[in-house]
């Protein structure tokens, strides 16, 4: 094959892939069959069965138990915004990761005690297998599942304390700026990686979506004095979000 050439499949798959943004095959319409494509474009079987993964691949297009494979309707993305540090009072864990006040959007949680992995015990600072708090969450948006989050915050620091359980006593469903201040630990930086993957099984079940299609997670660790306090992983479908971030100019 010359240089630059691409290979067959590919060049079905991108002319399938125009059909569908220009409208020619339009959401809910059934992509052409693999024998319909092997006749159109003169090509093998093969051919046309990795042109119609790429698209499958791609989140274009679903496939339906003994019906065919389909256009499917792509979400507009919806905005989360993000600004990093959120003051005492103006804050709680929905709120922290989606900053647009006029975005309503509730929470689930489940928090347990765990070892430190190799990976979390960097990210804190601390020693692998040392205790931390887990606190999972699920949040929508106006309804709709929208951001999985996972916090780790070190028990040698919140442990014995009235914040020991993020979502539970006197300051539970309130944000971290907020719990560390009330244990006299000022939250004063906040640094943030975002990063892109194929999702997890478990993610799309409670996202909603497709198991591998690509995911971005926000990786989050909140410092005092350079000593981090708690870190987090938030997981979004990318074809639904976008991330857009609002920092103050110093």
């Amino acid at each position: 094959m010359p240089f630059g050439e691409q290979p067959a499949y590919l060049r079905v798959a991108g002319d399938l892939r125009k059909k569908i943004a220009d409208g020619s095959l339009p959401p809910h319409a059934r992509l052409p069959s693999q024998a319909r494509i092997r006749e159109e474009y003169g090509v093998s079987d093969t051919v046309a069965l990795e042109a119609r993964k790429v698209l499958m691949a791609e989140g274009l297009v679903e496939g339906r138990s003994g019906s065919g494979t389909y256009v499917r309707e792509m979400p507009v993305p919806r905005r989360i915004s993000r600004t990093g540090y959120r003051a005492i009072g103006d804050s709680t864990p929905f709120r922290q990761e989606q900053s647009d006040e006029r975005v309503k959007g509730t929470w689930e949680s489940h928090s347990e005690q765990e070892d430190a992995s190799p990976l979390i015990a960097e990210r804190l600072g601390i020693d692998t297998g040392e205790r931390v708090m887990r606190t999972r969450y699920l949040f929508r948006m106006e309804g709709d599942p929208a951001m999985l989050s996972t916090s780790w915050e070190p028990l040698r620091l919140t442990g014995r304390t009235p914040v020991m359980l993020p979502e539970e006593g006197p300051l539970g469903g309130r944000g971290v700026v907020e719990r560390m201040a009330a244990i006299d630990v000022v939250v004063d930086n906040v640094a943030e990686e975002v990063a892109s993957r194929p999702g997890r099984a478990e993610e799309t079940v409670a996202l909603g979506g497709v198991p591998g299609h690509s995911v971005l997670v926000i990786s989050r660790t909140y410092f005092a004095g350079g000593r981090a306090v708690e870190t987090a992983d938030v997981v979004v479908p990318a074809d639904r979000f976008r991330i857009s971030y609002h920092l103050p100019v110093k």
